[in-house]
């Protein structure tokens, strides 16, 4: 199966991958993404999802870290 797969970690990139037929979220962002899960936004087709959900020909995945590196809270 093919799906577009949109890191949004850095510099970001999207780049279609072919990936097995019954590839989970969870085995993609292992693959592919350093760190927590939990550290990081991940959508497919613009909704959020879990780890266990089982990508589809065609799937849009996004990750984006929750925080950005070098980024601080504002202060008053």
């Amino acid at each position: 199966m093919r799906i577009l797969f949109i890191n949004n970690d850095g510099g970001g990139f999207a780049d279609h991958l072919d990936l097995a037929d019954g590839t989970t979220v969870q085995q993609l962002f292992d693959q592919k993404v350093k760190g927590r899960p939990q550290d990081y936004l991940i959508r497919v087709n613009r909704q959020p999802t879990v780890g266990t959900a089982v990508l589809q020909d065609g799937d849009r995945v996004t990750i984006t870290p929750i925080k950005i590196e070098g980024a601080r809270s504002a202060v008053s």
